[in-house]
């Protein structure tokens, strides 16, 4: 294994499981799925409890897949909505910088951009893509996804709170 190749499986693994972390952590909180579901409520979220459901397994799932790089350029689509749908109902109001109070947007734009990294570089060698000799989605597609998925879907779902 080359040191691109090397690179790019710490890049996958390492921001692939966080993201399954993050899922895991919407159901398996103290507040669980349910107290998941509130905050989404809270944040102006339809159909809270589905939401909460939906971006848990979503998160989990493009986690795992990322981490291992299969169906790269998927998993790298749906990180990249996960992330533009937190910046918006969440962190965009805090301001950029992580440890503002209740953490600004600068760590999910750095997940974004590693996914939209990878979806540009593919998975590498490391991959169950490249084992596989499953073919990757085009880049542009794989990071337009990314972008026009989360705005159909807040478009649709997020009505944020007077404040």
């Amino acid at each position: 294994m080359d040191k691109y190749d090397l690179a790019l499986l710490l890049l996958r693994a390492g921001f692939g499981a966080s993201m399954i972390a993050h899922g895991s952590n919407k159901i398996f909180s103290a507040a669980g799925i349910d107290g998941t579901a509130r905050w989404f409520a809270s944040m102006g979220m339809k159909w809270p409890t589905v939401q909460a459901r939906v971006a848990a397994a979503s998160e989990i799932i493009a986690g795992l897949l990322f981490a291992v790089g299969l169906f790269t350029g998927v998993s790298a689509a749906v990180i990249i909505s996960l992330m533009i749908v937190a910046v918006v109902t969440v962190h965009w109001r805090v301001g950029y910088f992580i440890f503002l109070p209740n953490g600004g947007w600068e760590y999910c734009a750095a997940i974004s951009l590693v996914a939209a990294s990878v979806a540009i570089a593919g998975p590498g060698a490391a991959s169950l893509d490249d084992l596989w000799n499953i073919p990757s989605l085009h880049p542009a597609l794989s990071v337009g996804l990314g972008i026009v998925a989360p705005v159909c879907h807040l478009a649709l779902s997020y009505r944020p709170p007077s404040r």
